[in-house]
This record gives C-alpha cells, structure tokens and sequence, in this order.
C-alpha cells in the first residue's frame, strides 16, 4: 500500500506550487520545512529550496515539461517519435555530438523568470527520488533515467494530468523502497492568459479584432512581455485538434527524411500539402520553420547544388566584382527566391546571410559602399517578395479572410514595383503558380481572380480600393453561405433521412432548409436556388464518392480513379482528403494505406 502527501500555496504573488510526496513507507510524512521566506522540500541528500526569487536542488532527479515554442528540443528527442516532453537530470547534457553524458553535478539554481521562459510558460515540474540504488551520483541519476526516461518524454497531456496520478504512475516504475517527490511550479498570470486566450480561439479557431484588442489588455494589465504571449498564443493554437495533426505529420515527414538522408518526390509534396494546409488554418508559420530548421537543414537533400542557387551564387559573386545589378539580374533572383520558397529550401536564405556577411567584411577592408546598396537593393525586392506572396496565399487559402485595404494598398504598391523590372512580372510571380494549385479551393480561385482583375482595374484608374474590397467581401459571403447551407444540408438529410434525388424532394428540402435557417436567424431571407441547388450537386459527389469510388479505389488501388474524381469534381481537395480521413477512421482501415495512396497519387 502506497501513501501520499500533498502540499499546495504560493511561494510568490504569481508563482504557485503543488508538491507531493508518494511513496510504500511511512518515513516521508515530514517531507517540507518552511524557513523564513523559503519553503523547503528534503529527504536525505536530496533538497529543493523556493524561496520568492528562484529554486535550489540538490541531488537525484532533475525537472520536466511539455515541450512548446521556445524550449529548446535535443536533435535526438526531435527525431524520435512519440517523445513531447523534456527531461532534465542534474549534472546531464549533451556532447557535440549529441551524445548524453552526466556528470557528478549534483546542483542547480534557477530564477523563475528562467524557469518559465526557458521551460514551459505555465507549468514546469521538478523531482527528486530517495531510496535509488547506485554509489554515485551519475549511477543513481542513470538508474532514473532507465526507470522513468521514457514514460517522462512521452506522457501525453502532461499539464492537464492529476499530480497525484502522475506522482503515483511514476512510483509504480521505480522499485519498491523508493520515495517519489513531485513539485509543479504554475505561472499564475501566464496561465489566466492562456485559459482566457484558450476560450476565445477555440470558440471558433479565430480571434477577432475585439477579441485581440481585449488580450492586448489583459496582457498589459498582467505585465506579460510580448515574447511570452507569443509562446502561449501558438502552443494553445498548436494544441487545437484540427492544427495538431498537421504539425505533427509535418513533423513525422521530417523525420522520415532524417533518418533516411534524403527528402524524395513523394515526400517533398506531402510537405508542401502540409504546409499549405497550415497557411490554410491560419497555423503559426514559425512552428514548421523551427522544424525545417533543426531537421532539414540536416538532410544532404539535393547532393547537387540547385541551378536556381547557382545562379544565385553568381550573381552575388558579380557584385563582388563590381559589376552592380541589373533589372535581369534582380529578374533572374527573384524566380530563384520562388524556386527557394517552393521547395522550403533554407539553404537558399544560409546563402544570403554568408554573403551579407561576406559583403560587410569587403566594406570593412575599403570596398565601396554600393556594394552594400546593391545587396540592400536585392533584400527589399526578397522582403517584398515574401510579404506579397504571405498576403495573396492567405486571400487564396484561408476561408473567410478578407484583406485590408492597407493590405490591397500593399499589393498594388509591389505590381507597381514588380512590373517596373518587366511588364506582367507580378502576375508570373504570384498569381500563375498558385492559380493552378491543386489545393486551391473554388471560392480561392474567385478571390485570386477577382484581386487579379481589381488590382489591374485600379491601376488603369477605372477602379477603387473600396470597390474591391466590396467585391471580395462579396465573395467572402457566399463562400460562408455556401459553407452554411452545405452544413445545415447534411445534418437535415443525416438527422431526417430526407431524400434528395428528384427535383420535387430537392425543392421540398430546399424550404426545410429556408424555414430552419430564417427561424434561428442565420439567415435574414430566402436562399438562392440556383446556389442550393449547387451544394445539393456537391453533395451527390461526395455521395457518389464515398459510397462508390473510394471503397473500389481502397479495393484496387486504383489512383488514376482517385486523380480523375480529384481533377474533375470541382470539390475542394482539402475537403476531399478530410473525407477519406473520415472514412478510413469510421471503418477502422489502416492510415498507412491512405497515405500510400496519397503518395502514389503525386
């Protein structure tokens, strides 16, 4: 029989603690001492002193917390499976090579203010255990690592575990004699803004002006730094059920190339799917780059340099030579800036940055300083580049966005700039790609249209801003009616059973659906036939999809099937992909073999 003891108070206005001490014996009852200001938690040799400006420990165990934006994540942790949190042993670390050795440092002192922005933003856990066997210090701290290594890096939802179940989970791995103490320190302010931030994301997976304003506040009013909101804000968005999934698969692709040296076809695609679906869900960009950055980066992808970084190469090493940079020139790098972007090559950007430093070096030693206008020259054009094609990618794939008119502004302001280098270079650059994107939506392709034609009309002076925004808007609002009626049709037909096949049951559909919609106030009048009519056909596709095709697609494999539908439906390919994700789920078939079928599909 195991007891416990639970001890629960303040150490700080803003710092909160929960200690608890688990164990088959008796002999841990007094297991706290409370000394002026300082709160003292013991066993013999073991010690972790709060007092109200940081932590001291002494002796076996170390600390733990989940990982989130802005803790720093070992390659070898990165490139396991499963593994979502960090574990520190006193007196561990890693060589140069990745290697984990532990010394006989048997000590540590940290400031909160360390704790939380280095760990976990809200919860960090320190633990120490009495009753190892081992001589040393390091052979006690390799039998915890052996005992509770693997559970600690992969308990899934650490802050929201019970700390009695997790102190007593954690007991049962350890042999019988041994102590287990736990304390979770908990960022007080943090918190509150993480829960009030959680509220209203996960309301409907957006914040609104009102709501972002109302944060900023209560950010202030917290005295929250701007970094720590922006951790809190991503790992609450990181953790919604529609945005982990996709980070994580990103991720296991990731590792999938890591470990095998190289990124190939297949793979490269599905990273490109991925990321677009992120930019989709509005999914915090520096998430995947993080992971490009620690994984990619490591894998020898292309064993022969780029042409497009050839080139680029060259026309840097001309600068050099003095020979100053043409419109061809700045024509030629900004294609290569989009073959960069295309295939999430950050090689491309490490070749910027050496030869910005290199130019500084040049400067430094005598050489002119046009040297350093023209590099300047070609980042401005490359920030533009990335702002413009950021801006027009959210309009094209992220449902109910709608662009500002400083945003509009923007994007004329860059045609002007991109078309002075060569007429029709903006449309080549941003609109001729992205328009035959497969993942790219009906609605999508309206508002790329529509941009494309307001934008040229503005120019020549025959349009307004205003009037642009106004016909997005428009757009805008048929796409969430469309999203409405589609929703409230198939709920009618699933909850009701209504039929649907002949005109009279689609008209007879039709006013169910308008007396449904008018009577809790979703809508103010009657529905357009012509755009019910429309869900109605896409939902026959889907019908005729599920029901049909994919179970004779999953059956024979048949992937030129599945390429035709996805070609020639006229459905969204996100919404299609969500539907085999459904229905592989509902029938319990293996994932594998979706994956293999996306794949093979490219």
């Amino acid at each position: 029989m195991s007891t416990e003891l639970r001890l629960h108070g303040h150490i700080t206005p803003e710092i909160e603690y929960y200690a608890t001490a688990a164990g088959k014996r008796t002999a841990h009852q007094h297991f706290f001492q409370v000394l002026d200001n300082d709160l003292r938690f013991f066993a013999p040799g073991h010690e972790l002193v709060l007092s109200p400006q940081g932590i001291n420990q002494t002796g076996t165990g170390g600390s733990f917390c989940e990982y989130m934006f802005g803790v720093d994540q070992p390659l070898s942790d990165l490139t396991k499976v499963g593994i979502v949190n960090r574990l520190m042993l006193l007196g561990a670390g890693y060589n140069q090579d990745g290697q984990l050795e532990i010394s006989s440092r048997n000590e540590i002192q940290q400031s909160y203010e360390d704790i939380f922005l280095k760990g976990h933003a809200v919860d960090n856990y320190f633990f120490f255990v009495d009753g190892l066997e081992g001589e040393t210090h390091r052979s006690r701290q390799e039998n915890i690592l052996r005992y509770l290594g693997k559970s600690l890096k992969r308990i899934s939802n650490l802050n929201r575990q019970d700390d009695s179940q997790l102190a007593e989970s954690l007991l049962e791995l350890l042999p019988p004699q041994c102590t287990f103490y736990l304390v979770r320190l908990s960022h007080v302010r943090n918190r509150h803004f993480q829960q009030e931030f959680q509220t209203l994301y996960y309301r409907d997976r957006m914040i609104s002006e009102e709501a972002l304003k109302a944060l900023e506040e209560l950010a202030n009013e917290l005295g929250l730094d701007p970094y720590q909101q922006e951790r809190i804000r991503i790992d609450v968005m990181y953790r919604h059920r529609d945005n982990y999934r996709i980070i994580d698969d990103y991720k296991n692709v990731l590792i999938e190339c890591y470990h095998q040296g190289s990124i190939n076809r297949q793979q490269h695609a599905r990273l490109t799917r991925l990321k677009t679906l992120a930019l989709r869900n509005e999914i915090p960009t520096a998430l995947l780059t993080t992971l490009d950055e620690k994984l990619q980066t490591k894998i020898d992808q292309i064993t022969r340099e780029p042409e497009y970084t050839a080139i680029t190469r060259d026309i840097l090493q001309d600068l050099l030579l003095r020979k100053g940079i043409g419109n061809r020139d700045m024509i030629q790098l900004l294609f290569a800036k989009q073959h960069a972007r295309r295939n999430h090559d950050h090689s491309f950007e490490q070749l910027l940055l050496e030869s910005g430093q290199l130019f500084d070096e040049q400067i430094r030693d005598g050489a002119p300083l046009s040297l350093l206008e023209d590099f300047s020259y070609i980042i401005t054009f490359f920030d533009r580049y990335d702002s413009t094609s950021t801006s027009i990618s959210r309009i094209a794939f992220m449902e109910h966005f709608l662009p500002t008119d400083d945003v509009l502004r923007s994007l004329l302001e860059s045609r002007q700039e991109f078309n002075k280098l060569v007429k029709g270079l903006f449309n080549k650059l941003f609109f001729d790609e992205i328009m035959n994107s497969r993942y790219l939506g009906r609605y999508g392709r309206h508002k790329l249209i529509c941009l494309k034609n307001g934008l040229e009309q503005i120019a020549a002076g025959v349009s307004t801003i205003p009037m642009l925004t106004a016909e997005l808007r428009v757009i805008d609002n048929e796409e969430k009616l469309y999203n409405m009626i589609l929703k409230a049709t198939k709920e009618h037909i699933r909850s009701r059973y209504s039929r649907y096949t002949t005109r009279d049951e689609q008209e007879e559909l039709l006013n169910e659906i308008n007396n449904e919609l008018l009577m809790r106030g979703r809508i103010t009048q009657r529905l357009d036939p012509e755009l019910f009519h429309s869900v109605i056909h896409d939902i026959k596709k889907e019908a005729l999809y599920l029901r049909t095709l994919l179970p004779q697609i999953i059956t024979t494999n048949d992937v030129d099937l599945r390429n035709d539908f996805l070609n020639n439906s006229g459905l969204d390919h996100f919404y299609i992909e969500e539907l085999e994700r459904e229905y592989f789920t509902l029938n319990q078939l293996d994932m594998s073999r979706l994956k293999q079928l996306r794949t093979t599909a490219i």
